[in-house]
């Protein structure tokens, strides 16, 4: 892997700086390795166009969602507040991250805590940054005639409303968008929402991600998108447990976009 310059919320503040927004990168993003691709592939694309960003680095703590789905308010209160001291102490006014729990925690549980922020996932981010003539993917031919189906993750789709940027990002690519049966405001969870991540299925008739798998499989795509780092993880076992990982790839829309501009 080629050295990713990126600087810290600290390393700004000692230059008497503000970057323009804050990545937050998140548990997986951090520690998952598959996931930490797409942070990667985040990056490249921000460095490429010269944004100001900066992490928190050591300074970031999970934000609190697993724990707070999980039924344990207390921890979450504690993650959540310390997160906010940090925020607050470097002033941060817009924050993007690749995770839609992340996303959604900060957006929408953080404001009742004394944190408020403007807070993007990267999808709506990037999108931005097309609209505002800083990204181009013109003439990118790299997934051209390409079958791409869109997973909604949970807390982006139905938890948030962010239904058009992801497409909108797939059909900047110059692919063809095929949408499963449940899609959008009808879509199916990927079975990783709510901290069933960190566990087991329980016992029944079928796992939830391989229900989702077949509905994907059924278009005959050759790109499953996803913008969740736990989607990305579900489908991919989906992908497995059918044994199609030579014909169908799940990437998630960064990678894409980094794909599609050769970075």
């Amino acid at each position: 892997m080629s050295n990713i310059t990126v600087k810290t919320m600290a390393q700004y503040m000692a230059e008497g700086k503000q970057p323009e927004v804050l990545f937050w990168v998140g548990c997986a993003g951090s520690f998952d390795d598959r996931a930490k691709k797409i942070t990667r592939a985040f990056v490249k694309i921000l460095n490429n166009i010269g944004v100001e960003f900066a992490v928190l680095g050591t300074e970031e703590s999970c934000t609190g969602d697993p724990a707070k789905r999980a039924g344990n308010e207390f921890v979450f209160q504690m993650q959540a507040m310390m997160n906010i001291e940090v925020l607050n102490a470097y002033e941060v006014k817009k924050i993007v991250t690749t995770c839609p729990h992340c996303f959604n925690t900060l957006k929408n549980e953080y404001p009742s805590l004394g944190g408020d922020y403007e807070v993007l996932h990267h999808s709506q981010y990037l999108q931005q940054l097309i609209d505002a003539g800083k990204l181009k993917l013109e003439g990118s031919e790299t997934f051209k005639g390409k079958r791409i189906t869109f997973h909604d993750p949970c807390y982006l789709g139905r938890g948030n409303d962010v239904y058009e940027a992801p497409r909108t990002l797939i059909e900047k690519l110059d692919a063809e968008l095929v949408e499963m049966k449940r899609c959008r405001t009808r879509g199916l969870c990927c079975g990783a929402g709510g901290a069933q991540m960190f566990k087991e299925p329980e016992k029944g008739d079928k796992d939830i991600n391989i229900e989702r798998t077949e509905e994907a499989l059924q278009e005959k795509p050759h790109v499953i998108a996803t913008g969740c780092p736990f989607c990305n993880t579900m489908m991919t076992d989906g992908v497995k447990h059918f044994e199609k990982e030579s014909s169908v790839v799940v990437k998630d829309l960064a990678e894409l976009i980094m794909e599609a501009k050769d970075l």
